[in-house]
């Protein structure tokens, strides 16, 4: 139907003028109840200051069923609520995983969903942790049935390696559809063997029937050093796209090596001291929903907070390749970096060469402000735009060099950003909504994700400032591009008729009179908007009206010329027609 065609062109040419706006955002506040109570607020590692506590959210591959994960205020059990993915309100009976420490990462199935946490190993364990220190493990779950456990720690497990555990349940679990394996990346810390006592990662893969996989060049019992940030994200076959932020002074997609230097991809340099990196995706209760990939392509993109880097000189404990840098900025921006496959950066890497004064000319950034920059995540529309979120500290006191910063909490920002690593528009922000939980690109196209609704006070570690107390409540947040939301519903027949008439005359809709429409200044973009669409119909429709220039837009449509504001809202009123809203 011409309607759909011309309504799909509108909602390209406003999205090309405008970006994401709080029009873009619907929120369904405290709409999940939650069988047990939970603690949405935990602290940082090392500083204590407050970050979100994670709540996995998955869909299912055919969109009919979604599961949230948490752990209860009492931190002994994970919960996992099934729930409708349109409502969002509570379906079925809640699966409780007793003994779970932390909800670390959530697939959805049509018949179920697989959870990892971590959890203390049976008492009488031959070789087990000391002192009760959970490992991290993998359940599934079958019509809300147990089918299969599966340990990816402790005894048994790369035992000529090194035996690890995972107190923090800092990482991520995702799945290939096309290879029925699932992959877990997460941070350990080994009890035996030569790297007793210090923190690495693992990543592990786990077949769909439940068996442990240990597939060359693929999975890994230590990678990098003391991680503080994982991303990663599912691939057609295995290894899986990875990204690890070490202690010694870079982030690197370790997809080939699983490691750090060696095979590795040099993301970016980073200043950094033993066991932090600034947390630059997430820290604790961090390394989710930092990468994804872009719909049918083999494309990725990640996103992550950085304070930028000047003075690279030679890391001489690590030796040759390795570099120190210091910060450029007090405060993090938010960048991001996009990859044609799993293995390849698109651009340069960061530089590795002593002496050179900009150890961070490669970086996009998505921010380059005074305020401090946290929480970074990225998830994609489709496979030709993405989603960047993070949020804002106005004027910040960051008193730890490679950690995170203290103040007055500004906002979360929503920024959409093109395949090509090019901004779209400008950020929105929004002082009430938060991502705390995984962003998932629903079937729809929407892009939606849990949160706690609370009052955010970044300015205090946890237990001096204000910090929220526990909730029975889950509510959630989705953000469309403007088609999404349209894109399954059949032409009405007003639109039919208006489709029409455009065959040769173009039809006239106004909302709001020409004194009504706003009077502040638009922009030249959205003028050239206006003509890219009105060329576009020309080409898609001979018959109809030649529309080939910005003023003839102006004149054949009966626009007001005297702003460019008046242009964008006739578009978007001829938008809101063809929508039928």
């Amino acid at each position: 139907m011409r309607g759909t065609f011309i309504l799909s062109l509108l909602s390209a040419a406003l999205g090309a003028a405008t970006g994401l706006t709080t029009s873009n955002l619907q929120t369904h506040v405290d709409v999940l109840a939650l069988d047990s109570a939970f603690n949405p607020v935990k602290e940082a590692y090392w500083t204590g200051y407050p970050h979100h506590r994670r709540t996995p959210f998955a869909v299912s591959p055919n969109g009919k069923s979604a599961y949230i994960a948490y752990l209860d205020s009492s931190e002994t059990d994970v919960h996992v609520q099934e729930l409708d993915p349109t409502t969002f309100e509570a379906t079925g009976t809640t699966v409780t995983v007793t003994g779970g420490k932390e909800a670390g990462g959530l697939v959805a199935h049509n018949d179920g969903f697989a959870l990892l946490t971590n959890e203390v190993m049976p008492s009488g364990t031959t070789n087990a942790p000391p002192s009760d220190t959970p490992v991290a493990v993998l359940y599934r779950y079958t019509d809300g049935k147990q089918a299969w456990k599966t340990w990816l720690g402790g005894p048994g497990v790369h035992a000529s390696d090194g035996l690890s555990a995972s107190p923090d349940m800092n990482g991520d679990l995702v799945y290939s559809e096309s290879e029925g394996l699932y992959g877990a990346y997460f941070v350990v810390t080994d009890y035996a063997g030569d790297a007793t006592g210090h923190y690495g990662d693992s990543i592990q893969y786990v077949t769909k029937t439940g068996e442990l996989d240990d597939i060359a060049g693929a999975s890994s019992s230590w990678g990098c050093s003391h991680n503080t940030g994982i991303a990663f994200e599912a691939a057609d076959q295995a290894p899986f796209a990875s990204i690890c932020a070490e202690d010694q002074g870079a982030i690197w997609l370790n997809t080939k090596g699983q490691g750090m230097m060696n095979d590795g991809v040099k993301i970016s340099n980073e200043n950094t001291t033993n066991g932090a990196s600034g947390e630059p995706m997430g820290g604790m209760s961090g390394s989710y929903s930092a990468l994804a990939r872009f719909a049918d392509t083999t494309k990725y993109i990640f996103a992550w907070v950085s304070r930028g880097a000047i003075d690279v000189r030679e890391n001489t404990w690590m030796g040759d390749g390795y570099t120190h840098v210091q910060n450029r900025t007090n405060g993090r921006n938010v960048a991001i970096s996009l990859f044609t496959d799993k293995y390849t950066k698109v651009g340069a890497q960061a530089t590795s060469v002593v002496g050179t004064e900009d150890g961070d000319s490669q970086v996009n950034w998505v921010t380059q402000g005074s305020n401090d920059c946290s929480n970074a995540h990225a998830a994609t529309f489709g496979a030709s735009s993405a989603l960047v979120t993070w949020e804002e500290i106005s004027n910040p006191t960051c008193d730890y060099i490679a950690m995170g910063c203290r103040g007055q909490f500004a906002g979360t920002f929503f920024q959409e950003v093109g395949s090509d690593g090019s901004k779209v528009g400008d950020a929105f922000r929004s002082t009430d909504v938060y991502v705390a939980g995984d962003m998932v690109t629903m079937s729809d196209g929407r892009i939606c994700w849990p949160y706690a609704s609370m009052e955010w006070d970044l300015s205090q570690a946890v237990g001096y400032g204000t910090t929220a107390s526990t909730t029975k409540k889950m509510s959630f947040a989705c953000m469309n591009t403007g088609e999404t939301t349209t894109a399954a519903k059949a032409p009405t027949a007003a639109e039919t008729t208006a489709a029409a008439k455009t065959t040769n005359t173009p039809t006239v809709v106004s909302e709001t009179s020409a004194t009504d429409k706003s009077t502040a200044a638009g922009t030249e973009q959205a003028v050239q908007a206006a003509s890219t669409f009105a060329t576009q119909v020309r080409q898609a429709s001979p018959s109809s009206t030649v529309i080939t220039t910005t003023s003839s837009v102006a004149s054949a449509l009966a626009i007001p010329t005297g702003s460019a504001q008046d242009t964008l809202d006739f578009l978007r009123a001829v938008f809101r027609f063809f929508a039928g809203n």
